[in-house]
This record gives C-alpha cells, structure tokens and sequence, in this order.
C-alpha cells in the first residue's frame, strides 16, 4: 500500500496500530533525529499505546556491523514491526534488519543476491525522507562490509515494504547537496532501467515519467528547498524510478558505484551522478536508440536529430545538471593499488545477473575506473 500527499504521514500511526503492534522498531539516522521530523509521529504512536524503539546509528553507506547491533536491538526490546524514517540508507539498514529478523540462521552475505531471503520480513512500513532510492517500492537493499571494503544486494520480494508513505512534507528544505544527489541516484535507476534488456512495457513507462519528472523538477527543487510542487515531483520520480529497476535491474553504472562506496564510503548518488556520463558515453551506439527516446522525454536536443545525435544531446544534459548542481565530474581518492579489486567485484556483480546493453569485460571496468578518477 502506498498513501501519498502532503502530510500523509499523519496516517502512520493508525496503520501500525491496526497491525496489532505494540513495540515498533524505528532505523533512522542521527541528522533526521535531530531535525525533530519524527517527534510529532513518535508523539502520536505512544499516545496509542505503541512503544517506540529509536535505532539511529545508521551510518551513510550502512553496513553489517549496523544492521547486526540492530537487530540485537529489535530482540532486546521485543519489536515486532519495523519503520524505516529516512533516504536510502536507513531503507537498505531496515530491510536488511527485517532479512536477519526473518531468517535468523542466515547470515547477510548467505542472503545476497536473488531470491536468498524467501520469508515474510515482520510489518514493514518506508517513510521517505529524500528523493532517491526509491527504495520504499523496491526489492532491494544494498550493504556494505567495512572490514572486507564490500557492498554488494539482497534482493528479494520480501524485502518489498508493505506500507509506503510518501509525503512531499518530509522533504521540504533538504541540503542542496542532498538534493542533487538523490536526484541523479533516480536518474540512473530510470536510465539503467531503460536501456537494459530486461526491460518491459511497464519499466519503460515508469522510466520515462522518472525522467520527464526528474528534468522538470530536480533543478528547481535545488534552487528552492521549499518549492513543495517541485518536492513532490521529486517523490514521484524516484518511486517510478524504484519501480521501474526493481523490475528491469540496474547496470554497470551501479556496479561501479558500489565498489566506490564499499572502498571509499563514496556517497551513492554520488557516485551514480559522476560515473553516469561516463558509461553511457562509453556503450556507444548500443544505446543511441532508447537513449534518443529519453532525449525526447527530457527535451534536449531537436526532435529532427538523429539517435546519435540525441543521445549525445542526453549525455550532455546529464553533465549540465550535475554542473549546475556543483556536482564534480571525476571521483577523487581513487587509488591505483584498488583498482583491479574494485574491477573484481564490478565485474562479479555486474555478471551475469545485470541486463546491461553492453557487457563489461574487466578491461572495460578498468577504463572507466582511470576514467572517472581524479
């Protein structure tokens, strides 16, 4: 169930109050507490006898240690239903909290990949903070391991939110900084979506009105923190952007931006945003076709032009927002010596399991790591 609208967030005590729970779960992460976003709603769930348990260490690129001294947490307190308040991080922390809570004999890294999970998480609620992930209609969630500098999925239905509360409010005056990134996070799980071979009639509708959204609201939610129309269309491309990839998959864009995280704790959309341009630049003309398609969405470049000469005109539209948005261009701190690791877990990821238009062999990864880097 999916509820939307300017504070719909008011429905969510009612929700987890006809679910029959009394000790709810919360992952969040210190910023959003701080800012007081959840004071009123944590206010109105113990006014109707629900007892709240606040976990909000959550770091920016979560990990297992995270996930397991929260899921020591849940038991100690005798939880039986999960809210996960925040961006992505806190989605992929909860869900992976709710994974170990369902399968407590498996491990995350036994649950990575497709289908590992295979039962009921408890009540799941997603309550979006940021416009990015879109993680509050997906099927994944992402971790990473800081003693082995790896991130990789866990995909599976079950990890799918069984209420998903999506309300513009929540998102008014985000940092700028914040705003771009998540913007273009959503961005490339509607390209990736597009242009792989997983793809359906569905995922490319979802897709394009994530695009369409994204170049009609991304720069204006930028600029004002408080323009909520423009909020709000932000909210919408990346739940169409989530729905879109949680069906089609992502790419080699993510696959790179994962071992960046993983090494470095790179920020996700930022390493999608920088990378992006990049690796649709280096498919060639294996992606002029549905990327001109999305030129047209996006109206960049004249609808006389040819498919190369659109989806040149795409990339450049890409590269323009994120200059707009003071988002760089390279990576910096990529050393040589991780290279060829981070080229091994690209490449694993990526195969076979990604649909992507062109596939990676590792030299490819390796270009584009000496690409992107700084």
């Amino acid at each position: 169930m999916v509820f939307e609208g300017v504070h719909s967030l008011d429905r969510l005590p009612g929700l987890v109050s006809a679910a029959g729970i009394r000790r709810l779960f919360i992952v969040t992460d210190k910023g959003i507490l701080e800012t007081g976003l959840m004071d009123r709603t944590m206010e109105q769930l113990e006014m109707r006898g629900i007892r709240c348990t606040v976990y909000s260490d959550t770091a920016s690129n979560p990990d297992v240690q995270n996930v397991e001294a929260a899921v020591l947490q849940y038991h100690d307190q005798q939880c039986e239903g999960i809210v996960a308040f925040g961006g992505g991080s806190a989605m992929d922390c909860a869900k992976c909290v709710g994974a170990r809570v369902a399968r407590p004999e498996k491990t995350l890294s036994d649950m990575r990949g497709v289908f590992k999970v295979r039962k009921n998480m408890p009540p799941f609620f997603a309550v979006p903070t940021t416009s990015g992930t879109g993680s509050e209609g997906t099927l994944a969630a992402v971790i990473s391991n800081r003693d082995t500098r790896d991130k990789y999925a866990l995909m599976d239905t079950s990890l799918i939110p069984h209420v998903a509360i999506i309300d513009p409010f929540l998102t008014l005056d985000l940092p700028q900084g914040v705003t771009a990134m998540t913007g273009m996070d959503a961005l490339t799980h509607a390209v990736e979506s597009y242009i792989g071979r997983s793809s359906t009639r569905q995922t490319e509708a979802y897709a394009k009105e994530a695009v369409a959204l994204i170049f009609g609201n991304l720069e204006a939610a930028y600029d004002n923190g408080h323009d909520l129309q423009a909020r709000e269309g932000m909210q919408q491309a990346a739940l169409k952007a989530g729905l879109a990839f949680t069906r089609a998959y992502v790419g080699n864009i993510h696959a790179i931006a994962h071992t960046l995280g993983g090494f470095y704790n790179i920020p996700h959309g930022l390493a999608n945003a920088v990378i992006m341009p990049h690796v649709l630049e280096y498919y060639g003309n294996a992606v002029h076709k549905p990327l001109s398609e999305l030129a047209d969405i996006a109206r960049v470049g004249c609808l006389t032009d040819t498919e190369q000469m659109k989806a040149a005109a795409f990339i450049g539209a890409v590269r323009r927002l994120n200059e707009k948005m003071g988002l760089p261009d390279r990576i910096e701190g990529i050393k040589e010596r991780d290279i060829p690791d981070m080229v091994e877990n690209a490449y694993h990821e990526a195969n076979p399991l990604y649909p992507v238009p062109v596939i990676f062999d590792r030299s490819d990864f390796e270009n584009i790591y000496h690409e992107i880097r700084k």
